[in-house]
């Protein structure tokens, strides 16, 4: 593992948690989910890497859709999962992110997701280049991130332009796992995409919807204030 790479032994720990629950808890199903989902192009006939793909519900569906599919983890576990969800319809990798993606070529994909996983990296600049480099000249680039502004504001920080290291208890089936993930300020987060060479389309601080608002009604009162996940679509420039 990566020497700046976190959280690994939480997800090992949340992998079948994650299979058996991740498809209907409500930030991911009714605030995460349809906020990427509305970012996608059509996939079908397309190349998609699905990177930090946890119990694999986004390859399912890309899949579902006629996309092919490669999914990137770096939980054993995860993967593991994933392969209990598709089986053998998508190439499954344990990957960091922290790492090249030396395994996929360049200029070979058409569509990159990514869904809260990249502020578990310290730096953004290397995934962000090679997501660049596998990308086909005009494929796409959607990603979810924790917001900005609700990791300063939860954990109370005193200095916003801070990249630092945060720590959270998460009830899993009421055990308690320490979850590490990395905090920066939205200049850190877009610039490692534009620094990229990517073309931003879109930034969305979506609202939550009606199903979540029937789930969790407290929490959609504070989502109607306050955002949770920042989401970005960007694009590989067609030619230089």
């Amino acid at each position: 593992m990566h020497k700046e790479s976190v959280s690994l032994d939480s997800y090992e720990e949340m992998a079948e948690y994650y299979l058996s629950y991740v498809d209907k808890k409500p930030y991911n199903a009714y605030y995460e989910r349809p906020a990427t989902l509305s970012l996608l192009p059509d996939v079908e006939g397309k190349s998609v890497v699905d990177a930090g793909c946890a119990a694999g519900w986004y390859s399912d569906w890309l899949l579902g859709k006629g996309a092919s599919v490669t999914a990137l983890d770096f939980s054993p576990k995860m993967i593991e999962m994933t392969r209990r969800r598709v089986g053998d319809r998508a190439k499954l990798v344990c990957a960091d992110l922290n790492e090249p993606l030396y395994f996929i070529g360049d200029d070979s994909t058409d569509l990159v997701i990514s869904s809260l996983a990249l502020h578990y990296l310290k730096d953004g600049t290397l995934v962000m280049r090679e997501f660049h480099r596998i990308l086909k000249p005009g494929g796409l680039l959607v990603f979810s991130v924790h917001h900005p502004f609700m990791d300063f504001t939860v954990f109370q920080r005193e200095n916003y332009f801070l990249t630092e290291l945060l720590e959270d208890d998460w009830d899993v089936n009421h055990v308690k796992v320490k979850v590490q993930f990395y905090r920066r300020p939205l200049n850190a987060i877009m610039s490692a995409v534009l620094h990229a060479d990517f073309i931003l389309e879109e930034l969305l601080e979506p609202m939550p919807t009606e199903e979540f608002k029937q789930a969790l009604p407290q929490s959609y009162e504070k989502l109607l204030r306050k955002p949770q996940f920042l989401f970005i679509r960007a694009r590989r420039a067609s030619e230089y």
